[in-house]
């Protein structure tokens, strides 16, 4: 009983820092999906640290000036390689669900991939025990791993 007092008080007091990117291949669209879930008030901390404003992602002032933020912040710190090419990530907006916001992103005209490279740097500059983990589904095929700060590569070969 005592341990399990001890368990809850530790998790109550030491909050994890985690953030998941999904990266799915979309043969349909020749195309890659990414989602990446952070929570977003980590994610609101960093924007406002890194662009020295003051935000709210709930409920922003200027969405349109958040939505800009947010494509550049990820894009400076996700970075994905197909088969030795740096993916361009194309914005697709961004949702709230719960404590956590999720950032879509798209690369098209991928067709066939045998490799993806994968550099997560997201939220790092936040939390030194940041944890991000990565999902990647290629011809039905998933494959998942975790980079912890400060490691931020991971390669899936498919």
């Amino acid at each position: 009983m005592l341990h399990f007092l001890l368990i809850l008080w530790f998790s109550f007091f030491h909050p994890f820092y985690v953030s998941v990117t999904e990266i799915k291949q979309n043969p349909a669209n020749h195309s890659l999906e990414i989602s990446c879930r952070m929570f977003y008030d980590d994610l609101e901390k960093a924007l406002e640290k890194q662009y020295h404003v003051q935000l709210d992602i709930v409920k922003p002032k200027d969405k349109a000036q958040l939505n800009k933020l947010i494509n550049d912040y990820v894009k400076k710190h996700l970075v994905i390689r197909a088969d030795g090419k740096i993916l361009a990530l194309d914005y697709v907006g961004y949702e709230i669900q719960e404590d956590g916001a999720w950032c879509y992103f798209e690369a098209k005209g991928i067709d066939r991939v045998k490799k993806v490279n994968v550099h997560d740097d997201l939220l790092y500059e936040q939390h030194p025990e940041q944890i991000n983990m990565l999902h990647i589904t290629i011809n039905n095929q998933r494959k998942s791993t975790k980079v912890d700060n400060p490691d931020a590569d991971a390669s899936f070969n498919f």
